[in-house]
């Protein structure tokens, strides 16, 4: 079974992936292999050298992922930009890792772009991780991010209804972690029935 696991920025997305791999999923994180494809030596990496500078650059040499992010959630050609590098890398990378696991297996994907990248009809099931506006926003304040950065993320990602839209299975994440944790244990439940 594939299963699309997606969510706004600070919606808990990436904690019920976690609770899923607690429970027996394979879980492939496209955010990782997003950082992976723009390591050193990638072809990513050489990709956003040559069209953003080095000014994305931190003193060691690797991209600052934090600055490339200021760059591109503020201009929208940047960041389609950004995604035309890094997207097809991603793809052919998940690509690999699904084909090297047994058909058995409950593999789901965590990506924050599911909806935007038109990606709903590749999974056997659509589960979407909701949570209110306020509490998205102060999840992410406590990470450090900056009201604006934190703004202009929400900006660029499908909203509540557009995910509601494709969604096979809705966990909303405005309770408690034990809360949280009985809800994605029962539709895992469910999933893997």
């Amino acid at each position: 079974m594939y299963i699309g696991l997606s969510g706004g920025i600070g919606s808990g997305k990436s904690t019920v992936a976690k609770i899923l791999s607690e429970l027996g999923a394979v879980v492939i994180d496209a955010d990782a292999i997003a950082k992976e494809v723009l390591e050193t030596g990638q072809v990513g990496y050489e990709n956003v050298i040559h069209n953003f500078g080095d000014s994305v650059l931190d003193p060691t040499g690797n991209i600052d992922r934090k600055k490339l992010a200021e760059l591109v959630f503020q201009d929208e050609t940047k960041l389609a930009k950004l995604e035309s590098i890094v997207h097809p890398a991603v793809v052919s990378r998940v690509t690999q890792i699904r084909e090297s696991l047994p058909d058995s297996a409950i593999v789901v994907y965590d990506t924050p772009l599911l909806i935007e990248k038109g990606l709903q009809d590749q999974f056997d099931t659509v589960l979407i991780v909701l949570a209110d506006l306020e509490s998205r926003r102060e999840r992410l304040l406590s990470r450090g991010l900056l009201l604006k950065d934190i703004d202009a993320r929400i900006a660029n990602q499908a909203t509540d209804e557009q995910r509601k839209a494709v969604a096979d299975v809705l966990i909303v994440n405005d309770g408690t972690m034990q809360e949280l944790k009985e809800n994605v244990t029962n539709v895992w439940q469910q999933l893997s029935a």
